[in-house]
């Protein structure tokens, strides 16, 4: 009689970047004989991979804890381990008020989990492995993303220690990936069919290994055959040289798209927050861009509410969100965090408040993507099909990264997942657009 394969559940929270992690746990799972089942109510064993950025996102994380510690209860679970970010930061305390957990792992020991998951399941005791926070790759993945578009990681960790961030705490000091290494695996997920490459760090400009920086990286990426499209994320606007805006303006494969997180623009909140730079070099830095790579498409990401922030500060941000037009914008309100030193700075502004400048930030962003969509419609746009949705086929285009910005409902045009299709934009709302298709296009794309 054949033996029953132990089956892995996995619930994975955060960023992307914790996504590639959760795709290693699965990778290392599976090539040591477990089955991996997306059903939780299936499995032997749930892995909570968690994130501990900000306070909404542990309360996220403790919820999912829970709900997979009930499963044990009233399921086939016979196992829990907790993963990832909030495991690295609080070991100690989720092992004195989850004892549900029969396993706590830090963002090292991914490439244990096989034995430690061989572990629980043959003893009662829970056990906490939590090492020093380390650069983990090479190791095999299953996909979490449709095959067309995945995530990879060129570093870990951060050293720009901004007062606010919690993440050298929980991933330490920036460490980059082996060249070598990266563009490996860049070929073997272009052979399994990839077509956008994300790349992914806590500060991208930060990279260089031996001789190897951002910029010769991004080079040596696009010449991998069978990439289309090559998207670079988290990019502190203190370090974008003209060597990268060169690289960006020249190499067809790189989206003209950048994710440029300023995080305020009062330079007394910048100063408090330890960011490199003052208002003026953020904005020499977006109009530079703006000049030397036309037509790129720039993401900013704001904080609201930072200790100190008063109401003419924060004018002065809504004045710069109106001014510099983002493609794209997204608003957290600040949380304070055990063991930054943004914890005792005065002048903490209240919660509400800070949900209100938000919203207020928001607001004005609606208006400005809507104008900015509705300036698309009647042009002719490249677009990478992700799939179907309420029975449309939806896309990107190279300015819209995947689960973040919006997406082109396309019509008129049967196409598939991965496929670059030519389409003519015929409508569009503050997020959203709609585009008639005209063609799949085969081959390397084209230029508009």
């Amino acid at each position: 009689m054949t033996k029953r394969s132990t089956k892995i559940g996995m619930i994975s929270l955060g960023c992307p970047k914790n996504q590639v992690d959760a795709e290693q746990i699965l990778g290392v799972l599976a090539g040591q004989g477990f089955e991996i089942t997306p059903e939780q109510a299936d499995a032997d064993v749930i892995v909570v991979n968690t994130c501990g950025f900000i306070e909404s996102a542990k309360d996220e994380s403790i919820e999912a804890i829970l709900d997979a510690a009930a499963m044990k209860k009233r399921g086939k679970c016979r196992a829990l381990i907790v993963a990832g970010c909030l495991a690295q930061r609080y070991k100690d305390e989720l092992s004195k008020e989850l004892p549900e957990a029969d396993a706590i792992i830090g963002t090292a020991e991914i490439p244990r989990v096989a034995e430690i998951a061989n572990r629980v399941l043959g003893r009662h005791e829970q056990v906490v492995t939590v090492s020093a926070p380390s650069l983990v790759f090479g190791l095999p993945r299953v996909s979490t993303t449709p095959r067309h578009y995945r995530y990879l990681k060129i570093a870990e960790g951060c050293s720009n220690r901004c007062s606010y961030c919690a993440i050298p705490l929980i991933r330490g000091n920036f460490a980059s990936r082996p060249a070598e290494s990266i563009l490996d695996e860049a070929k073997r997920l272009a052979d399994e069919g990839t077509k956008e490459l994300v790349l992914l760090a806590q500060d991208s400009t930060q990279y260089r290994h031996a001789t190897i920086d951002l910029p010769k990286l991004l080079r040596k990426l696009t010449k991998v055959r069978g990439l289309a499209w090559i998207r670079l994320m988290y990019v502190y606007p203190g370090k974008v040289t003209d060597e990268l805006m060169h690289v960006l303006a020249e190499e067809e494969k790189l989206c003209r798209y950048l994710d440029i997180p300023v995080q305020h623009i009062d330079d007394r909140i910048l100063a408090a927050m330890n960011r490199r730079g003052t208002s003026d070099d953020i904005k020499r830095t977006i109009d530079r861009l703006r000049k030397k790579v036309p037509g790129i498409s720039l993401r900013t990401s704001l904080i609201t509410g930072f200790p100190g922030e008063t109401e003419a500060a924060f004018r002065r941000l809504l004045a710069f969100v109106k001014e510099y037009e983002f493609d794209h914008l997204g608003v957290f309100t600040y949380s304070p965090e055990e063991g930054t030193t943004a914890v005792d700075l005065p002048g903490r502004v209240p919660e509400e408040t800070a949900e209100d400048r938000r919203g207020r930030i928001m607001r004005a962003q609606a208006a400005i993507s809507k104008k900015k969509n509705r300036a698309l419609i009647g042009s002719r746009r490249q677009v990478l099909v992700d799939g179907m949705e309420d029975m449309a086929i939806i896309g990107r285009m190279e300015t819209q990264a995947p689960e973040i910005d919006g997406v082109v409902y396309l019509s008129e045009l049967e196409a598939l997942p991965g496929e670059l299709v030519e389409a003519v934009i015929t409508d569009a709302s503050e997020y959203d657009l709609v585009g008639k298709g005209i063609d799949v296009i085969s081959g390397t794309r084209r230029r508009r």
